[in-house]
């Protein structure tokens, strides 16, 4: 039996928690299906990224472990060296 969802009607906020995960492979050539809610990095590292409305930007020395709040249409593999790179949205 699916979990019951009580919160089914509510319009989706982007400060909502996410809903959707995916796994990313970083790529100089291809944007992300969704723009992202959030951005968790598993392994300590560098992440650069078109954010949905600013440009590319990278972000360096990222923890291990820690989820960026940052919408973004790409994560290029170009400077990335940062792994486990999950789009929650």
């Amino acid at each position: 039996m699916p979990a019951t969802d009580n919160f089914y009607r509510q319009k989706s906020l982007t400060s909502d928690p996410a809903t959707n995960a995916v796994l990313i492979t970083p790529s100089d050539s291809t944007d992300l299906v969704t723009v992202t809610r959030a951005v968790y990095v598993g392994t300590t590292g560098n992440m650069k990224v078109t954010m949905q409305d600013s440009g590319t930007v990278l972000f360096t020395g990222i923890p291990a472990g820690t989820t960026l709040p940052i919408r973004v249409s790409r994560i290029w593999s170009t400077t990335t060296t940062a792994s486990t790179i999950i789009a929650l949205s």
